[in-house]
């Protein structure tokens, strides 16, 4: 099907369907640079017609659309408000290409829709946490809420004074709930639903936020839904949470009657049983609740909580789309194995399009929910956001179909197919061990050559963005590489003694075409931040912190033990010449273990390496983005495991008695009970982290805030050679990074 730009007319009646057509025809200018003519009727002689109707008896709500085409190219969208409109021209332009002065519709797309799911939103708050939002004006929030819609998603949602009072600042240009007023407004202006993110503010009366929240509510002008999460942040017990939740939800229905009210079942840290109280006091079906929302920290996982969880009341998905680690849905979530080397460089909010990813979290999660509300900080997570929603409004799609749409419609006039590619590659160069993933190079050599071919999309911030990250992987892998090769030469030198030479090795300098791409890199952080406000440091673009999507912050991070060699390089030239080939030799051989021995490091061998899926839902509590990550820290003691049970198996051993060594991560072991077992008999028993210490050890091979701790394993807890460990502490947990059974 081939629409030739030189004799479209676009015809529209009703105020709803000129401010839907006047959005139509600015999208047509953006991808044509041609001003296109609106009727009031269709008399006209043109041959090509797209005429927007508004429709309020045929469809069944204000999420539904549907598109007409005739034999003669007579389009017709129709849809009870603007907000449909909006998705039916939206799906029009997601399936046209703009190419040599024509427009191309590739496919039939005559029908009507109608979504899967009632809410399908994205929280994008006027906050200082978020690495972007901050630092937009009205108009640009506007623009994101119709890219957004183009999606199909039909709620954005905002934030409060998280604390009751203004927390602005350097690059805000609106008192935040100045803002939230006007934002309101906005979305209202194009049918979009409002959702209100308002946490209780543990130091503030139940009075004084009640009377808060009605004076504030009745300025807004337009809410749809109340989130009230239990924790993260607050600290209620479950019945004051809920009795302070109904009236919230009597404050808020005196000037917003059909607004829904929806707590969190996120689980304050100070409270074991406060999700069992929670659902006790959803039992009483109190009439002021609407529905439950489930997110990260939650008191249960989705499937337990909707077994719980009364009938009477729908389930709200609050997925964490925007984080990296250290999170609910990591890279990975399904194994929690994203390399160290990116983990340490790129940290919790790089840019991250994860496609493949959360279409499986999508079908894993989407059948308990009426819908959901993305957790997003910032442009980082784009991609995401979209796939999500339309996911959410068809779970039919292909994923191909989806990331086709989201090129066509954003980066317009380019290649299609190589972008897709390039996307999908993004997500594939965080699989495993970058010096074995050609995707790395291959993605941004692709993304050169595109760079090169479509100069229009130097000033596009989505291909930017994506072309950043591509250019970071590529850096990332480059000095990997490079520092690897310098280490294996410095120990050579080292395994002679010779501390001196191996420092001059360490201290090599970068090539001239990796300093280029660093450089191009610092580069592009100051072209987005003018493009679209993505704050990529705290220095000279005030991001709320390092791990606030400061990836210029992290990207030098030490990922290879260069560093951490020159560090030791130095403590060993202090010590007395009688004991500098002992250390050196301890040094070399730190991880070293015999053939019927074991050593194991979460970063290095990842959980899979344990054996035995883990049970539960542990966290990894990652350390090579942090600043603490300066040279002083082993690579192999990037990841610390952190959950109430860890389990390994292994086999090959001799028939003597072991050792286990394990590296811990101090923390208060006040009122713990920690158990090991070997294949059921008792290694260990009694306060966390007991057993015997090597001082020496811990000094010299470890980084500050760790200690080993040994057990001896008898040779008779061994069944032909083969090991079942069993690790396990129910009320603070555990913490650990790796261990050795020698």
């Amino acid at each position: 099907m081939r629409l030739h730009i030189s004799d479209l007319v676009i015809i529209a009646k009703s105020e709803a369907e000129l401010s839907a057509a006047k959005l139509f025809c600015n999208e047509l200018f953006l991808r044509t640079q041609k001003k296109y003519e609106i009727l009031s009727s269709d008399n006209s002689s043109a041959l090509r017609k797209i005429s927007f109707i508004e429709d309020e008896s045929s469809l069944p709500d204000n999420d539904c659309y549907s598109v007409s085409l005739t034999d003669d190219f007579h389009i017709s969208f129709s849809a009870k408000t603007i907000r449909g409109l909006i998705f039916a021209y939206s799906h029009f332009l997601r399936k046209c290409e703009f190419k040599s002065g024509a427009i191309t519709l590739l496919k039939d797309i005559t029908g009507t829709y109608i979504p899967n799911k009632k809410i399908r939103g994205h929280q994008v708050g006027y906050r200082t946490t978020p690495n972007t939002y901050d630092a937009w004006d009205y108009e640009q929030y506007f623009r994101y809420y119709l890219d957004m819609m183009a999606f199909t998603t039909n709620t954005c949602e905002h934030i409060p004074y998280e604390k009751g009072v203004s927390d602005r600042n350097c690059l805000m240009k609106y008192d935040e709930e100045e803002f939230l007023i006007e934002a309101s407004r906005l979305a209202d202006s194009v049918d979009m639903d409002v959702s209100v993110w308002h946490p209780n503010n543990d130091n503030e009366s139940e009075e004084e936020a009640v009377k808060r929240r009605e004076i504030l509510y009745k300025k807004i002008p337009r809410i749809d839904h109340l989130f009230i999460p239990g924790g993260d942040p607050g600290e209620l017990y479950a019945d004051e949470f809920i009795e302070r939740t109904k009236k919230f939800s009597v404050a808020l229905k005196t000037s917003h009657k059909n607004a829904r009210v929806w707590p969190s079942a996120q689980a304050p840290h100070s409270y074991n049983d406060w999700g069992e109280a929670l659902i006790e006091k959803l039992r009483d079906l109190p009439k002021e609740i609407d529905g439950l929302i489930m997110g990260p920290n939650h008191a249960f996982p989705m499937h337990e909580l909707r077994q719980k969880t009364p009938a009477l009341y729908p389930m709200r998905f609050y997925p964490d789309i925007t984080h990296n680690l250290r999170c609910e849905y990591p890279v990975h979530f399904l194994n929690d194995d994203w390399h160290y080397t990116f983990a340490s460089t790129l940290s919790r909010e790089a840019v991250n399009p994860r496609p493949a990813e959360f279409f499986t979290l999508h079908r894993l999660f989407s059948h308990y929910t009426v819908g959901s509300v993305s957790y997003s900080e910032g442009v980082h997570d784009d991609l995401n956001k979209m796939v999500w929603s339309l996911l959410e409004f068809d779970s039919t799609l292909s994923l191909s179909e989806i990331v086709e749409d989201y090129v066509r419609f954003f980066m317009y006039s380019s290649d299609t197919d190589k972008l897709r590619d390039c996307i999908f590659g993004l997500e594939k160069n965080w699989d495993g061990d970058p010096l074995n993933n050609p995707s790395i190079n291959y993605t941004y050599k692709s993304f050169c050559e595109l760079k090169h071919d479509y100069p229009h999309l130097a000033s596009n911030w989505r291909f930017l963005l994506l072309y950043f990250r591509a250019c970071c992987d590529k850096l990332i892998l480059s000095r990997l590489q490079f520092e690897n090769e310098l280490i294996e030469e410095a120990e050579y030198h080292l395994r002679k003694y010779d501390t001196e030479s191996a420092r001059k090795v360490l201290l090599t300098d970068f090539t001239d075409e990796y300093n280029k791409l660093h450089n191009e890199i610092f580069d592009l952080g100051e072209v987005l931040f003018n493009l679209i406000g993505i704050q990529l440091d705290v220095e000279n673009y005030h991001t709320n912190n390092w791990e606030r999507g400061a990836t210029l912050d992290t990207i030098d991070r030490p990922i290879t033990n260069k560093l951490w060699l020159l560090n030791r390089i130095s403590y060993c030239e202090e010590l007395p010449e009688s004991e500098k080939e002992e250390f050196i030799t301890a040094l070399l051989n730190r991880n070293t273990v015999k053939p019927d021995e074991i050593y194991y490091s979460v970063a290095l061998h990842e959980l899979v390496g344990a054996g035995v899926k883990q049970e539960g839902e542990f966290y990894m509590n990652f350390q090579g983005d942090r600043p603490e990550n300066d040279g002083t820290m082993p690579v192999s003691m990037l990841k610390v495991y952190d959950h109430f049970s860890f389990r390994a198996r292994f086999g090959g051993f001799s028939d003597r008695d072991y050792t286990l060594t394990v590296i811990y991560k101090k923390h208060n072991t006040e009122n713990t009970h920690q158990k090991i077992t070997a294949n059921g008999f008792t290694v260990y028993e009694g306060v966390s982290y007991g057993g015997e210490r090597n001082e020496k050890f811990d000094r010299e091979l470890l980084a500050d805030g760790f200690l080993s701790a040994s057990y001896k394993i008898n040779k008779e807890f061994f069944i032909n050679g083969t090991l079942d460990l069993l690790i396990t502490e129910e009320t603070k947990g555990i913490e650990f990074c790796e261990f050795f059974i020698r």
